[in-house]
């Protein structure tokens, strides 16, 4: 592809070379440049690109494109590579992105999600449907991009450009015409989306979240940020119920509707009921355009909002009621209120919530159902804020029967430093609680001593297969560790 055709919805200036040079590879990553390569600077949080074109041009890079006002030796490239130069260089990387991999998003539905709460269930809820009805279905969110049978973890939640469209290609070439994926602020900050018009785009929440440095300046900016996504989508779907929805509409170019349980909306939700039978926990509902009620194996309110989203996208796309009841009744999110079936006699959930905030959402969510005891394990992460530890410990305190203090991910800290600054928390409560480091043998613990009607939430953590200690990753994963408790016990003749 000639470089001029890479760059035929970018706006820029030609500082040297011709740009109508073939070009075989792009790129934003220094290393990765050679003969025929187009390397694309950009001024990142953590380092400058402009600062490796030297090395690029040891290289062999062919052109270069260099952004308004960033630090370059224009005698050094001139005579060495075709040199372009443009306002945002993130912004011409995705342009330029979608021309090299072939456009492949216009061949797809594409369904984009943004909000602060709720994104990757609602994801997984609309490919479970989706799929349920015969339609072949990628996804790309905070804990991995599914390619037919292929699933890899995700490095964050929106891919940077050039990613997001190679893997586009892949999901075309493998016979996808239907994408659903997270967009995050930072994604649409950053223009890692920009160039794409989205067939939808749903808007779960807003609250406070994702400010400070390198994020987001203030919770305005966080929300202008998040409002983008509704300038370059065909028809915009809003949560009725959340106050922010009325400033993302008056923000929004695209066609609106509406879903929500308190509010008059397109697609409403009544009569929800909880149910807990057995160690299993969830609730049913009514939903105005589908005449059968509904089930969520998954406990809360805001489920129901996240599987009125997934309806929303469904009823869009002319899928049949009764998939969309089984598709629903169907979906389970690793370490997203994550039911593991062990028992008859108590519940046990493993959840990401890992601030003040989520615990606070999902034990009180709990709390509706009535349990025996709720009881919380958990730890903060390390070199990491020592206020959300107190906070933390204070709302499990609070909101918990018992609570099992443990390790998570305590980095470069020493974990019973971490667990300290936990108890500053639970200890204004004057609840009850036990130190237990060692993750691993928390979980047993709490599984060996649950009692009737229980419900153990495994909170932090989520879909993370890994605890991070001394900066190596050892592999942990909340799932095997319930499992491996199970096993123990049942050696000892202890049946759970």
């Amino acid at each position: 592809m000639k470089l001029v055709e890479l760059l035929k919805n970018v706006e820029y200036e030609l500082l040297a070379g011709d740009a109508n040079i073939e070009i075989k590879n792009l790129t934003s990553d220094s290393r990765k440049v050679g003969p025929g390569t187009a390397f694309v600077a950009i001024v990142g949080a953590v380092s400058d690109g402009h600062s490796y074109i030297p090395a690029t041009l040891e290289s062999g890079v062919s052109a270069i494109v260099v952004q308004e006002g960033a630090s370059f030796d224009l005698e050094l490239i001139k005579d060495k590579a075709c040199l372009i130069q443009v306002k945002n260089s993130r912004l011409a990387l995705a342009y330029m992105s979608q021309e090299y991999f072939g456009r492949p998003q216009d061949e797809m539905t594409i369904i984009g999600i943004t909000g602060t709460k709720g994104k990757t269930t609602t994801t997984y809820m609309i490919r479970e449907i989706l799929e349920a009805c015969g339609h072949k279905t990628g996804l790309i969110g905070t804990i991995e991009t599914i390619i037919g049978d292929v699933h890899t973890q995700s490095k964050n939640t929106t891919p940077e450009s050039y990613t997001l469209h190679e893997t586009f290609r892949k999901m075309l070439d493998a016979g996808i015409k239907t994408v659903v994926m997270e967009v995050s602020s930072q994604a649409l900050k950053l223009d890692r989306t920009a160039g794409i018009i989205f067939d939808y785009a749903i808007f779960t929440n807003l609250s406070p979240d994702h400010i400070g440095p390198n994020e987001h300046e203030s919770f305005e900016e966080y929300m202008e940020c998040k409002a983008m996504l509704f300038r370059q989508s065909k028809i915009g779907i809003f949560n009725a119920d959340d106050p922010y929805s009325k400033k993302m509409i008056e923000k929004a170019s695209c066609q609106i509707q509406t879903y929500g349980l308190e509010h008059e909306a397109d697609f409403k939700a009544s009569n929800m009921a909880l149910y807990s039978s057995k160690g299993k926990i969830g609730l049913t509902f009514d939903c105005s355009c589908i005449e059968e009620r509904l089930t969520l194996n998954m406990p809360g309110k805001f489920s129901v909002y996240n599987a009125l989203c997934a309806i929303s996208v469904a009823k869009n796309l002319g899928a049949p009621d009764s998939m969309i009841v089984k598709g629903l009744a169907d979906s389970r999110v690793k370490g997203r209120i994550e039911l593991v079936d062990i028992s008859d006699r108590f519940s046990i959930i493993i959840d990401y919530a890992h601030n003040a905030i989520a615990l606070k959402s999902i034990l009180e969510t709990l709390r509706d159902y009535n349990p025996g005891r709720i009881v919380t394990i958990f730890g903060c992460g390390g070199n990491r804020s020592r206020e959300r530890r107190f906070e933390m410990g204070e709302v499990s305190g609070q909101l918990s029967d018992f609570t099992i203090i443990t390790s998570d991910n305590p980095r470069f800290e020493d974990p019973l430093d971490i667990i300290k600054d936990i108890k500053v928390g639970i200890e204004k409560t004057s609840k009850n609680y036990i130190e237990i480091p060692d993750r691993a043998d928390a979980v047993l613990y709490a599984i060996e001593n649950a009692k009737e009607g229980d419900i153990i939430v495994l909170a932090g953590k989520g879909h993370e297969n890994y605890q991070e200690i001394k900066g190596v990753k050892h592999h942990m994963e909340e799932a095997e560790l319930i499992m491996d408790a199970v096993d123990k016990l049942k050696a000892k003749g202890i049946n759970v």
